[in-house]
């Protein structure tokens, strides 16, 4: 039971630091107590009462309830936990009539007394006190939602007050002093539904929490130039690509507002692409076009809403197009409550240069690249709040345009209680991940899969349940891990076999694993060049 392992250790270790909203050895962030997405194929460390449970695939692994004619739930997490935010996706399938619910708890005392945030029957989302089997309702608000939707429900418990937040949106708040302490749950009142990504972690969603900051007034004139340039894949003459240098010898234009931003990172030709301040896009993926650098201006630049894609419409070719996306970059951006993935890498996109971001509260992925895209470096990023952190390779099904494909380096990236997919890896090889800084991943570091090749090394890892692993779902992969520090409650690296050397594509130089730690905290994430 690898999360509760985490849980008890990490908790026991920084209880009072964690709850406070921040770590004693790092920067002001809340941490992450809990996460589960369910993507080893269990529920292992939930408790059950009632109804019919059971992992099936909905697009990933996901948790049902399929009875309609039982009061369900599962709970888990720790009875001391007091202010927290419970955070989940559910799709109610059907119900046994409008007064019925389903949704996420929070302080759960038993089966029987907790607080909830559910979805109705009749078209409402609810705040609830339930004890001794009682049910109270607290607030109340239309949502207009449906059964095989999917929503985002946020449970945020602090001191007297809950919130509860829909899709990103603060929907309901009331006051009640019923409950202080408690376990998270998933809970279904004559209804099935699925849920997943599941995460619990001390700061609440939206303004004030890590949420980027916003101006009323212009930001200030900054530089917009590439800073530095890229180590590993990004640099390497392949696909008639000679290293990556985005926007280049075009002009530049500045971007405040999301008509701007689209217009410019689809424009035909070489453009550095100035981003200042934060600028709200409506939900989806949009295009970006070869030849562009997206920098965002001082420390206030980013994205929220929508998130970047960086390929063609995806299809069955399994050869490199002439016309595949190629030689971008992005740099200096904060992306948040992304509809879909962050920045997504698809469909045999080449020379990608992903630096000093700062990344969270998505729906899908952070950083996903896959369909055969190949020689991109994602390096100096923080990523944080967050479950499905990166993903290499997307199907298991996928080798006829993955395989040969897929190399990819990550470098001096700080994974922030982001409980996996850190990278997790199909088919690419050599996929070099180095001089990163895992802190408190309570699932997989690096999980190499299908024919996969890591080269792991020189990476600090602090409380990381599985650091490395080739043996984690699915079809086994390959990977070699050496000279990495574990720290903490981490355990130990499950590798075999043999990898490809990165040092045959690229020259690098590697720094002192015991100073990761340190080199990375100071210099990864948005405002750090």
């Amino acid at each position: 039971m690898k999360r509760i392992r985490w849980i008890i250790g990490g908790v026991a270790a920084a209880s009072a630091a964690i709850l406070a909203g921040t770590l004693a050895t790092g920067p002001a962030y809340a941490e992450a107590l809990f996460g589960d997405t369910f993507d080893d194929g269990n529920a292992n460390g939930w408790s059950r009462s009632g109804g019919s449970w059971s992992v099936v695939t909905d697009g990933s692994p996901t948790l049902r309830q399929t009875s309609t004619s039982a009061n369900a739930k599962v709970l888990a997490g720790i009875t001391s936990w007091t202010d927290y935010t419970v955070q989940a996706r559910v799709k109610p399938i059907a119900f046994g009539a409008t007064d019925r619910t389903a949704g996420i708890a929070a302080r759960a005392q038993s089966s029987s007394s907790y607080y909830a945030l559910v979805l109705t029957g009749g078209g409402a989302a609810q705040l609830h006190r339930v004890t001794g089997g009682a049910t109270t309702v607290l607030a109340t608000t239309a949502t207009g939602g449906a059964t095989g939707t999917w929503h985002t429900l946020a449970l945020t418990v602090q001191g007297s007050t809950l919130r509860g937040s829909i899709d990103g949106v603060q929907a309901l708040r009331a006051t009640d002093t019923a409950l202080g302490s408690g376990r998270i749950g998933l809970v279904a009142a004559y209804a099935s539904a699925s849920y997943d990504d599941v995460v619990v972690d001390t700061a609440a969603p939206g303004p004030g929490g890590s949420t980027p900051p916003t101006s009323t007034s212009p930001p200030p004139p900054g530089d917009c130039s590439v800073t530095g340039a890229p180590t590993g894949f990004a640099t390497v003459n392949a696909w008639g690509q000679g290293g990556t240098t985005g926007g280049a010898g075009g002009p530049t234009v500045d971007v405040d507002n999301a008509a701007e931003l689209l217009s410019a990172i689809a424009a035909p030709g070489p453009l550095t692409v100035c981003v200042r301040g934060t600028i709200a896009l409506p939900a989806g993926m949009y295009d970006v076009s070869s030849n562009k650098s997206i920098i965002g201006v001082g420390s206030d630049a980013g994205i929220t809403g929508g998130g970047l894609n960086i390929g063609l419409t995806v299809s069955a070719v399994t050869t490199p197009p002439a016309d595949a996306v190629h030689n971008v970059i992005i740099q200096n951006l904060t992306f948040r409550n992304a509809s879909d993935d962050s920045i997504n890498v698809q469909m045999f996109s080449h020379h990608v240069w992903i630096d000093h971001n700062d990344l969270a509260q998505g729906y899908d992925g952070l950083i996903d690249i896959k369909r055969g895209s190949s020689y991109v470096t994602v390096s100096w990023n923080h990523t944080h709040h967050h479950t499905k952190n990166m993903l290499l390779g997307h199907d298991d099904g996928n080798g006829a345009q993955d395989t040969g494909r897929l190399k990819v380096t990550y470098h001096h990236n700080w994974f922030d209680a982001t409980p996996q997919r850190n990278p997790r890896v199909r088919f690419g090889e050599p996929v070099h991940v180095y001089n990163n800084y895992y802190l408190y991943t309570t699932d997989t570091g690096v999980a190499c899969q299908n024919n996969a090749g890591c080269l792991v090394e020189g990476n600090y890892f602090e409380d990381v349940e599985e650091p490395v692993t080739n043996t984690y779902a699915g079809p086994a992969g390959r990977c070699v891990a050496r000279n990495n520090v574990f720290v903490g409650e981490s355990g130990t690296p499950e590798c075999s076999g043999t990898v490809q050397e990165a040092s045959a594509y690229y020259p690098y130089i590697l720094d002192d694993p015991n100073a990761v730690k340190a080199v990375v905290t100071a210099g990864a994430g948005a405002g750090r060049l």
